[in-house]
This record gives C-alpha cells, sequence and structure tokens, in this order.
C-alpha cells in the first residue's frame, strides 16, 4: 500500500483533476466511457508511483532506486527484458561500456545484492510467474529461462525460492 499524503502544488492539482474526470466518465455511462477510465486510472497509478519513487526514502534503495540510475538502471531493464540470456557480470559491463570492478561495485551498491544474484532473483520470480499462472511445466520454464537441463533449473529455484518447482505449479 502507498499512501499519498493530501497537499498542495501540482501533483495535488494533477490527481484532483484526473479523479474528477473518472468520477464524470463513471456518472456519464458515455461509449468508450469504461475504456478511458481504465486509462485515467493507469495514468493515475504510474504518476503515484512516480511521486512516490521520488520523495520516499524507502524507495530509494533496492532495485526501484537503482532505476533513478542511468547505466545500473539501464542493466535491471536489459535483465528484465531478457532473464534467459546468459547474463555475466562481464557482459552487463559491456552493455553499458563500464569496466566489470566499477559495474559490479556500483550495482552491489545501489540494488543492495550483487547482480548475479539479482538476475537469479529475477529469473525465479519469472518462473514463479510462468509455472503459477501460465500453467507451463517444469521444462518448459527451464528451457526459456535457459537452463540446459531441468535438474539445474529445480536445483537453482528450490536454492532460491526454498521449496521446489513442482510447487508452485500444484497451487
Amino acid at each position: 500500500m502507498i499512501h499519498v499524503e493530501p497537499g498542495g502544488g501540482p501533483q495535488a492539482e494533477w490527481m484532483q483533476s484526473t479523479l474528477r474526470l473518472i468520477a464524470a466518465e463513471a456518472a456519464a455511462l458515455r461509449p468508450g466511457g469504461e475504456a478511458v477510465i481504465t486509462r485515467l486510472s493507469d495514468i493515475l497509478v504510474i504518476q503515484t508511483l512516480r511521486g512516490w519513487i521520488e520523495h520516499d526514502p524507502a524507495a530509494q534503495r533496492g532495485w526501484l532506486g537503482a532505476l533513478r540510475d542511468r547505466q545500473i538502471g539501464r542493466a535491471i531493464s536489459l535483465i528484465h527484458r531478457d532473464p534467459a540470456r546468459d547474463w555475466t557480470v562481464a557482459s552487463l559491463a559491456g552493455e553499458l561500456a563500464m569496466s566489470r570492478s566499477a559495474f559490479a561495485a556500483r550495482f552491489t551498491e545501489l540494488v543492495d545484492e550483487p547482480a548475479m544474484r539479482y538476475v537469479t532473483h529475477w529469473r525465479m520470480q519469472v518462473a514463479r510467474t510462468w509455472l503459477a499462472e501460465d500453467g507451463a511445466t517444469v521444462g518448459e520454464v527451464a528451457g526459456r529461462l535457459g537452463y540446459r537441463s531441468e535438474a539445474a533449473f529445480s536445483r537453482a529455484f528450490k536454492r532460491t525460492v526454498g521449496v521446489p518447482p513442482g510447487t508452485v505449479t500444484r497451487r
């Protein structure tokens, strides 16, 4: 839950205006109103999250805070876009035109964990979603995430998540 403090200024004005527009659309029941409400709600959430990231100290650490850093934020985006890629500290540093040691130190400082641990945690988060929501098999997920064998994936999953991947599919 994100608590938004009431206050003045531009952020409060646009939030109030957006909420008024959503209310007007809901009251009018015009064609396309549901789509307008959905889009405005999306914008409201995004803008609220942006404000929270900019002003709340809790959002300044970890991967969320690291997104604000031009280079480390780009590394996180690369990892998220292609979790199956055979990422290494060297390959990530190369994508950012940084030295391995400078990248590794800065990533760990900003994200609060080493880059390769972050890659593994992200892969397992993606795997949990695919197993639980998409109904993919353990073998399919292992292949989609670039693991050479189902057994290697299962070991990594259990080590990271704490339960075997089959447990997630049964829930």
